[in-house]
């Protein structure tokens, strides 16, 4: 007599992996989020809701580099991209621009979310941490986890000496991913002038590292 295999338990399930954060960010350049975001202006409830699911990553990531992740500022930096998404929400109706505009528009609600909870909470500074994954790599030892966590925290420190606008571009454009031409939509500039920002900021910042930091 043949055994039927038993199926997957929920708790077996975490074993597939979610995409990584590359495939996250990789799909929101695609032609099937372009799609998905003029399903969702035409008011198709269920693409609205794979929309969020799509982008939620992406602004709770953008967040935590500019917040932090650690402590109260992990909560707040997720509180915030709650804040976000809802704000996107309620933009959606208004939203009139071409849909591959859209994910720049999203970051530009962003920053301005961003912007408004560092004057709540008494800084008009915000301190943007290195990006690492948001699930444990279990592959790495104690003393990689150790050297990770004090990387962070040294790139912490050199962008908190850029000015406010300089670390915003390098988190969208390096952190988040956006082109010169998307950053320049989300911060109101020129694909010229965020380029030359970003030049000037990576430059300030090799500029700040130590011998030991190279190595």
């Amino acid at each position: 007599m043949s055994e039927t295999a038993p199926s997957p338990s929920p708790v077996a399930q975490p074993a597939t992996r979610t995409p990584g954060t590359d495939a996250v960010f990789a799909r929101l350049k695609s032609s099937a989020f372009h799609e998905l975001v003029a399903a969702s202006l035409d008011g198709e409830q269920e693409a609205i809701g794979t929309l969020f699911t799509w982008i939620n990553p992406a602004i709770t990531r953008y967040c935590r580099a500019r917040i932090g992740r650690t402590g109260s500022a992990f909560s707040s930096a997720d509180d915030v991209a709650q804040e976000i998404l809802l704000a996107v929400l309620g933009a959606l109706p208004r939203y009139s621009d071409d849909k591959e505009s859209f994910l720049p528009f999203v970051y530009g609600i962003a920053s301005h979310k961003v912007a408004d909870y560092y004057r709540r909470s008494g800084r008009d500074r915000s301190d943007p941490v290195a990006d690492v994954p948001d699930t444990v790599d279990h592959s790495l030892g104690p003393e990689q986890v150790t050297l990770r966590a004090e990387m962070r925290t040294r790139l912490a420190t050199l962008l908190d000496t850029l000015a406010p606008r300089q670390r915003e571009i390098l988190v969208l454009r390096l952190v988040v991913g956006l082109s010169a031409q998307e950053t320049a939509a989300a911060i109101g500039l020129t694909a010229t002038a965020v380029r030359v920002a970003q030049h000037r900021a990576l430059t300030r910042l090799r500029g700040s590292l130590s011998a030991t930091d190279w190595l």
